[in-house]
């Protein structure tokens, strides 16, 4: 999206008046923020660990305790078997929320059930066999005994009447016939529900008691909630027995940014859970944040006239600048800022920028003139100046000479020569460009390219063979009534590349006998023939056929050295002309 610069400067001048109110405006939100959020997870974990101890007082104070000093009394063995049942009646009585004592016999399904009376009636009224949901069978005792869950709650939810119970068994001494004996207690947690239920933090935030699996417990929908953050986060711990309270600030699924805390029972296999939306815990933040605005919104207000007299002002050359930096980035190296006279940054910016443009126009024309190596020594040296010196380089290099062209010159005015000539080369660098190639330099009518990299040999012999084809195909090897014809040498080999001459005048560019005996293959071929070097033919792909020829005498060698003529298989050239 854009953002124009006159309202760029309009919301800056605008912004100076408000700024001073904003900063101190921040820094008492965040004051307050600090201040309010510290109370908020006082609170928080404060309920969290308030319900943890209740939970674990209530069980160990009120229920296993008692329930410990009964199994000592059932154990006594001057005890008869009525007196233990009277001793099971009479703590029932008097043990709160215990809705159920038994004596359970190793292997026997038959156990020694004493309940209490309204629960039972409840389960009747309900349509349940009260025997039936509140004695433990000899299975469960047996899977108790077997995790080691001794003296631990089970929980467990009866569904028809919304009730949560927790089974506590704990092993007894005494023994009946060799078997063991185990003494059973059902407890009704409505106590720790209403503990929950009835809290005060419940009128600004929520408390919440979930399982292992993240389903909610203590509640007449059991739903499971693990889609909260928090909830996910406890889960592990309590799976683990971990007991690590934390606070954990978190997003609810509906998009209500919450802050929260944990705390895990010793006794309980839950975590308490309490949370208070952040809209809640920040609402004083939120009013004096509803003042600030209005203040601000004042002093905004007030600067927006002169800010906009100002900008308008301000940005109209900034905006002609902007245009002809748009015609530049185009290509349009004639564009000039005009009518901008101010003598200020603005101004020397304008005649800055008209400076450059003619002096890209320049280098633009410059680059025309330098091949592509040479550009790229230049951007390595970063802005450095380039020093004299070569490198090795593994290259092949391609010759392409007119035939016929002393004759030709010689008998046409001087700019049809030039005419012709750059018709020729035109044709030749698309080819040499496509085909990967550098052309280092134009020496009269001769091209002189470079080919380096992967298939270079491959890349230059196809150069070479359809720059001859091409010029065939367009020009008929007639121009102005002359005979015109190319011929091509290509060699391969290690040559020394890098700048050479004068420390003033220097010319990037190649050296070596590899460059040598391509400009001879090039002068000894014939009109149309493309001459290649052992090293190249060696190298080139299966499509091009590359026949020997007699090997030749070339000036500065003192052996023939073998050529060979290139050209593409039949088949192949079919199928390019296609």
């Amino acid at each position: 999206m854009r953002f124009p610069l006159p309202l760029k400067f309009f919301l800056f001048a605008a912004m100076v008046a408000v700024v001073p109110l904003a900063l101190v405006g921040q820094n008492l939100v965040q004051i307050t923020r600090d201040e309010l959020k510290s109370a908020a997870n006082e609170d928080l974990t404060g309920v969290a660990a308030q319900l943890r101890s209740e939970f674990d007082n209530l069980y160990q104070g009120r229920w296993l305790a008692p329930l410990m000093v009964i199994r000592s009394g059932v154990d006594n063995p001057d005890l008869d078997v009525a007196q233990k049942v009277s001793l099971l009646t009479l703590g029932m009585q008097q043990l709160d929320s215990v809705i159920a004592l038994q004596l359970s016999v190793e292997g026997s399904n038959i156990p020694m059930l004493v309940s209490d009376q309204s629960f039972s009636q409840k389960l009747q009224a309900a349509g349940l066999d009260p025997n039936s949901i509140l004695a433990a069978s000899g299975e469960l005792i047996a899977s108790i005994e077997g995790t080691g869950q001794f003296g631990r709650p089970l929980i467990s939810r009866i569904g028809e009447t919304g009730d949560w119970i927790a089974t506590l068994a704990l092993p007894m001494e005494t023994r009946i016939a060799g078997r063991g004996l185990t003494l059973v207690a059902r407890i009704d947690l409505a106590s720790l529900r209403r503990s929950v239920e009835r809290h005060p933090f419940n009128q600004r935030g929520e408390i919440t008691i979930v399982d292992h699996a993240g389903r909610r417990a203590l509640v007449d929908n059991p739903e499971v909630i693990a889609n909260r953050a928090i909830v996910a986060s406890a889960m592990p711990l309590i799976v683990a027995g971990a007991r690590a309270d934390a606070l954990e600030n978190y997003v609810r699924p509906d998009g209500t940014v919450m802050l929260g805390a944990y705390a895990f029972p010793d006794w309980f296999p839950w975590a308490v859970i309490t949370e208070l939306s952040e809209e809640n815990a920040y609402a004083v933040i939120y009013r004096m944040m509803e003042r600030i605005v209005v203040v601000g919104a004042l002093g905004f207000a007030a600067a927006t006239a002169a800010a906009l007299i100002f900008s308008r002002r301000l940005t109209g050359p900034i905006v002609k600048i902007g245009r002809v930096a748009d015609a530049i980035g185009e290509g349009d190296f004639a564009a000039r800022v005009e009518k901008v006279r101010t003598r200020d940054e603005i101004g020397d910016l304008a005649t800055r920028i008209n400076v450059m443009a003619g002096q890209l126009g320049e280098r633009l024309e410059l680059m025309k003139f330098v091949s592509h190596e040479t550009m790229s020594a230049i951007q390595k040296q970063d802005g450095g100046a380039i020093r004299r010196g070569g490198e090795r380089r593994d290259v092949t290099m391609l010759f392409s000479d007119i035939r016929g062209y002393t004759a030709f010159s010689e008998t046409v005015t001087p700019e049809e020569v030039i005419e012709v000539l750059n018709r020729y080369f035109e044709f030749q660098s698309e080819i040499v460009e496509r085909h990967g190639g550098d052309i280092d330099k134009f020496v009269g009518d001769e091209l002189m390219a470079m080919f380096v990299g992967e298939d270079k040999e491959d890349r230059a012999v196809r150069c070479g063979v359809e720059i001859r084809n091409s010029l065939a195909e367009h020009f008929g090897g007639k121009d102005g009534g002359h005979e015109l014809a190319v011929g091509i040498g290509i060699a391969s080999g290690h040559v020394v590349l890098g700048a050479m001459g004068a420390r003033q005048r220097m010319d990037y560019t190649v050296l070596g006998s590899t460059v040598n005996l391509a400009a001879r293959l090039c002068s000894k071929a014939g009109p149309w023939q493309v001459l290649v070097d052992r090293a190249t033919s060696d190298l080139v792909d299966l499509d091009l056929r590359v026949e020997p020829l007699e090997a030749v005498v070339l000036k500065g060698y003192a052996d023939p050295v073998p050529v060979f003529l290139a050209d593409f298989e039949p088949d192949a050239l079919e199928a390019e002309e296609a």
